[in-house]
């Protein structure tokens, strides 16, 4: 990156993070699995089809946004279990909000000017 654009670049926001770790459909299909209730890696990464290294690669990349967490039973610390993180998704819920609400006043906005003729 050069100099001008590292000046002229936004800051990263967790709302970024958030939907670069969605933009993979893979790490979406964790996500879908996860909805349903905690599971081992293994147990993911067997029903999304992947290897066992390739699932580590996501849900590092899905952690690291902070979409799910991870635990460690008390009868065995090897263990590690995924869960989605509470309110992971509420950046994107209000983006979503904020936009739609833009978008319906432009709408309407240009509905009234069409309809008042001008």
């Amino acid at each position: 990156m050069s100099a001008q654009a590292a000046r002229n670049a936004l800051p990263r926001t967790a709302l970024d993070d958030t939907l670069a770790a969605l933009a993979d459909p893979h790490r979406r299909r964790v996500v879908d699995l996860l909805r349903h209730g905690p599971r081992r890696a293994g147990e993911l990464a067997e029903a999304a089809g992947l290897s066992a290294p390739a699932m580590s690669r996501h849900l590092r990349s899905l952690r690291v946004a902070g979409v799910i967490e991870e635990s460690h039973p008390a009868f065995d610390a090897r263990v590690r279990i995924y869960r989605l993180r509470p309110g992971a998704m509420a950046g994107i819920k209000e983006w979503l909000d904020e936009t739609e609400r833009f978008w319906t006043g432009q709408l309407a906005a240009f509905k009234a000017h069409l309809e008042g003729g001008g």
